[in-house]
């Protein structure tokens, strides 16, 4: 079985625009057999008027509102059109968002009985004037969270500590559960040339709590390539040191391309296959 178990569609609005249906045939094209739709949520008004920094990263960052009927519409009539040749889940990568967990749920509640596979994912965090996005930009990184902080490694352990809270939180009979892309707080590491940016001794057992209830809950983590293609990153999330405890654990990973372009699909499985077969 061939599974990527995150990718996005043109309801993205920080996509590239392509339609979804071109998505599909190009995975069926890569011999993929399962695949999981997974577009993020929309953003409650409440939260974006908390978030500060880049305008574009609070714009962008989830489906508009009134879209959702019609996504989830859409992505059920290719789950039948497509069901010969692909196993397709219909879903979101649902943000967790500190202090709207209610929410959240509210919003689980109301199209959880719609979703076959979905995401949990922290792509947000406490800084400088309010919220700030940790993935928009290495620039808006910098000044809405590292310099709010003071370092790089304490930005890692604040996000580390909202994602233990995020395994931990009580979303409902729908939460998500697989955790997305541990490590995304390391996107733009090598932009830091005078700071440490590796993980810190209290991130590291940050990881190790985080994992430990992972397995103990029964969730599993998305195993997202992205990180090797973009600029300051140049690895997986989480990275090959982290996926030595995940083995040790025995948490259970699934391969992510977190495409937001057709060109995304398939990218890095082989790093995922080398992560399988590695003992």
């Amino acid at each position: 079985m061939k599974k990527d178990g995150h990718t996005h569609t043109e309801f993205c609005p920080h996509g590239s625009g392509e339609e979804v249906e071109l998505f599909i045939q190009k995975a069926i094209e890569l011999g993929f057999t399962e695949y999981s739709i997974t577009e993020h949520n929309p953003l409650p008004q409440s939260f974006m008027e908390q978030v500060s920094g880049e305008p574009e990263a609070i714009s962008t960052g989830g489906m508009n509102a009134g879209d959702v009927e019609t996504y989830l519409k859409k992505m059920q009539n290719l789950k039948e059109k497509y069901k010969s040749e692909l196993k397709i889940n219909v879903g979101f990568e649902i943000d967790y968002l500190p202090g709207f967990e209610n929410w959240t749920m509210d919003f689980l509640r109301e199209y959880g009985k719609q979703i076959d596979d979905s995401i949990l994912s922290l792509h947000f965090q406490m800084g400088n004037g309010g919220f700030r996005s940790i993935d928009f930009s290495a620039e808006d990184y910098e000044d809405g969270l590292v310099k709010h902080y003071g370092s790089f490694q304490k930005v890692q352990e604040k996000y580390f500590s909202d994602y233990l809270n995020m395994v931990e939180s009580d979303l409902g009979n729908f939460k998500p559960k697989r955790m997305g892309h541990l490590t995304l707080c390391q996107k733009f590491q090598t932009y830091f040339k005078n700071e440490n940016t590796e993980l810190s001794t209290e991130s590291l057992m940050l990881v190790d709590q985080i994992l430990t209830r992972i397995v103990e809950k029964g969730y599993e983590l998305d195993f997202n390539t992205a990180g090797l293609f973009k600029e300051y990153c140049g690895e997986t999330y989480p990275p090959s040191n982290v996926m030595q405890l995940i083995r040790k654990k025995g948490v259970p990973f699934v391969y992510g391309s977190d495409s937001h372009a057709i060109k995304d699909l398939g990218r890095g499985y082989d790093a995922f296959l080398y992560e399988v077969t590695r003992r």
